[in-house]
């Protein structure tokens, strides 16, 4: 009976285990392959500056659309809104040869 039941325990930990992950690999989602290795910096917010603008000119390197790179600057910065503010310093990833 004890026996039994370890193998069974051991096996649902096992099935927990691969699930898992699984999951985070594909939750995991990395930019699209385009030969170039992506790094990450801080730039300063000019004045004009918008996470639009920001986009536009940084995610055709990664080959990402604006509305995808805009998502990962909010979640990179802890951003609840879409402003952001002459002065401030803000995360940035973008593409370079490898």
């Amino acid at each position: 009976m004890r026996r039994s039941f370890l193998a069974a325990a051991a096996i649902v930990m096992l099935g927990f285990g691969f699930c898992g992950s699984t999951l985070m690999n594909t939750m995991a989602k990395e930019p699209a392959q385009t030969g170039k290795a992506v790094y990450y910096t801080s730039i300063e917010i000019s004045s004009g500056d918008s996470l639009w603008s920001v986009a536009h000119k940084y995610a055709p390197e990664l080959g990402l659309s604006t509305q995808e790179y805009i998502k990962r600057l909010k979640q990179m910065n802890h951003l609840n809104g879409d402003t952001i503010h002459e002065g401030c310093y803000l995360t940035i990833m973008y593409g370079a040869d490898e």
